[in-house]
């Protein structure tokens, strides 16, 4: 059974910087692709950034490249993000999320953990 649970959230001022954790389980990390998604109040579902073992890439939206990263420990099946430079547009409610058995990255993933608040204010 697929499982994801996020931790890592928070109050943040501008500039500032969090990590998010993803803890995956049911799914080998190594060969599904995994991501995270955000909601902001009032804006529809935006895709932040995705790794994909079949091209071996990480991918992100516009809005946060540059400033967010992307990685995985396979070994303990977890998926970070790291943010970096935060702004208060990047206040939402992260999601991970995946969609297994796809190797390559989804929007419309079949699997989302319970989502953790990020806020970003002075």
């Amino acid at each position: 059974q697929v499982q994801l649970v996020e931790s890592g959230g928070g109050l943040v001022q501008p500039g500032g910087s969090l990590r998010l954790s993803c803890a995956a389980s049911g799914i080998p990390l190594d060969r599904i692709a995994i991501g995270w998604f955000r909601r902001a109040p009032g804006k529809e579902r935006e895709g932040v950034s995705c790794f994909s073992p079949s091209d071996g890439r990480s991918h992100y939206a516009d809005s946060v490249k540059g400033r967010f990263a992307i990685s995985r420990d396979i070994a303990k099946n977890m998926v970070y993000l790291q943010m970096n430079d935060l702004r208060p547009e990047d206040t939402a409610v992260y999601y991970c999320a995946t969609d297994p058995p796809k190797a390559y990255c989804s929007g419309s993933p079949s699997y989302w953990g319970q989502g953790i608040q990020v806020t970003v204010s002075s």
